[in-house]
């Protein structure tokens, strides 16, 4: 096993236990450190091997991130911790479906494999931030918290998984049509919104916590 897979296992092994001692109060500090170290350990090593980013403009998005990160920590008070994690969350999905548009767009022939987790990440990543957008601001009261729901709903979202399922088979079919991609960002924005909506404010924390494991 080479130094890379080490460096990976340790990351891997650094995740486990950190989630691990975010299960209980007492020990949710030490998990959300030991989970950090992990993250960091795995975007160097990822970076030492594949080394053909700035790594300047990878310490300034470091550098702006801890800022916003530490800011969010210190000044929002507990009570408001599940709007903090919708938003994070929010984030955190956005990141991904950006990163699998980057890899969309990124030259040379790209296998179907690599384009169906890429279908997948951009529907979760758009699904996820739009969802917990939604979740934070019902929580906030930007939005109603009370249920929004529109006759037809659940078969309107069916629809909209079944249009999603057809464009994603076309992307991956078809990678040269650009407009199946934006398709499929396009209706994973809408399901995000019409799968949380009709859910009240009091169930928001659950529904963060499933997008949270969606993303």
């Amino acid at each position: 096993m080479g130094w890379t897979n080490i460096f990976y296992v340790l990351a891997a092994v650094l995740f486990i236990l950190g989630i691990k001692q975010l299960s209980h109060p007492k020990t949710a500090r030490n998990g959300n450190l030991i989970a950090s170290i992990g993250m960091l350990i795995a975007i160097v090593t990822t970076l030492v091997v594949y080394g053909q980013l700035d790594l300047r403009l990878i310490a300034v998005g470091m550098i702006i991130g801890a800022i916003i990160g530490a800011t969010f920590a210190i000044r929002v008070e507990m009570t408001q911790m599940p709007q903090m994690v919708a938003i994070f969350n929010g984030f955190g999905g956005g990141a991904s479906a950006l990163v699998a548009a980057a890899e969309f767009t990124k030259s040379g022939d790209i296998t179907s494999f690599t384009l169906s987790t890429i279908a997948l990440s951009v529907f979760v990543g758009t699904l996820t931030f739009t969802g917990s957008f939604i979740a934070f601001g019902k929580l906030q009261g930007f939005v109603s918290g009370k249920p929004v729901v529109f006759p037809g709903q659940q078969l309107f979202n069916a629809l909209m998984a079944l249009c999603l399922i057809f464009f994603s088979v076309n992307l991956v079919m078809n990678p040269a049509d650009i407009k199946f991609f934006y398709a499929v960002i396009a209706l994973s924005a809408i399901l995000g919104v019409t799968l949380t909506i009709p859910i009240g404010g009091a169930d928001m924390p659950v529904v963060i916590s499933l997008l949270n494991s969606y993303s």
